[in-house]
């Protein structure tokens, strides 16, 4: 299997995000917009974003912090062939499932660079190639399934990681906990809701940031070194 891109490459995409999904007016989106209905915003010509550099000023932040992890391209240029969502509309339908697939694959390759996981490499490897082939043929998987699959092995290469591993917080509701310079490393806060939460000069070296709600967390000064899973798109959502 040759190395895949696992970010967003907008200019192969036609624009899938700003279509397949549905918004609901809030602080995230600035507008309702029904699922398989184009966003006002989107230049159907070239596919791209007329706000895209205003987005955040807009009301659009939830575009601002997503990633297909590079499901919209491999959509567009690997399964139709550089065609558009309006000549085959059927491919919207593709991106629910291949996106988190590819979230997946991200996963499992960030978990194949912890050399503290090696025992574990074989498996992610075979993990990984799972993953890969099932994004290629997204009609026969439930995502929701597979992912409880793979959960144990990407927990138990990140217990490895953290080693003596730091406080719980699988899950956790931490909105708008004041956590300001506090020993959280090696934590787990997968899953965790850290939405306005002040981490300020924490530190977080090898915490674990699966999943974690990130949005308006305050991460200055912050000490993220060898932090684990933590994803561009949820640093966009903070605060750094």
């Amino acid at each position: 299997m040759g190395e895949r891109v696992l970010e967003a490459d907008c200019g192969r995409c036609a624009g899938l995000c700003c279509v397949a999904p549905a918004f609901a007016k809030s602080s995230d989106f600035a507008i309702d917009k029904a699922p398989g209905r184009p966003c006002p915003n989107l230049d159907q010509g070239s596919f791209r974003c007329t706000i895209h550099t205003e987005l955040d000023r807009k009301g659009f932040h939830g575009c601002v912090v997503f990633d297909c992890f590079g499901a919209g391209q491999r959509i567009t240029q690997e399964m139709f062939g550089g065609r558009s969502w309006r000549d085959a509309p059927e491919m919207l339908e593709l991106l629910p499932v291949v996106r988190p697939l590819h979230e997946l694959m991200w996963l499992l390759t960030e978990a194949l660079k912890l050399d503290e996981a090696a025992a574990l490499h074989d498996r992610l490897r075979s993990a990984l190639e799972e993953t890969e082939r099932l994004a290629g043929e997204p009609g026969r998987v439930d995502v929701d399934a597979y992912r409880g699959k793979l959960n144990p092995l990407l927990q138990e290469a990140s217990k490895l990681a953290r080693g003596t591993a730091g406080p719980d917080f699988r899950g956790a509701n931490l909105i708008g906990r004041r956590m300001r310079g506090a020993d959280l490393r090696g934590a787990s806060l997968r899953g965790a809701l850290l939405i306005g939460a002040d981490l300020r000069g924490a530190d977080l070296r090898r915490a674990d940031f699966t999943g974690a709600d990130l949005r308006g967390a305050d991460l200055r000064g912050a000490d993220l070194t060898g932090a684990l899973f933590l994803t561009a798109a949820q640093l966009r959502a903070a605060v750094v």
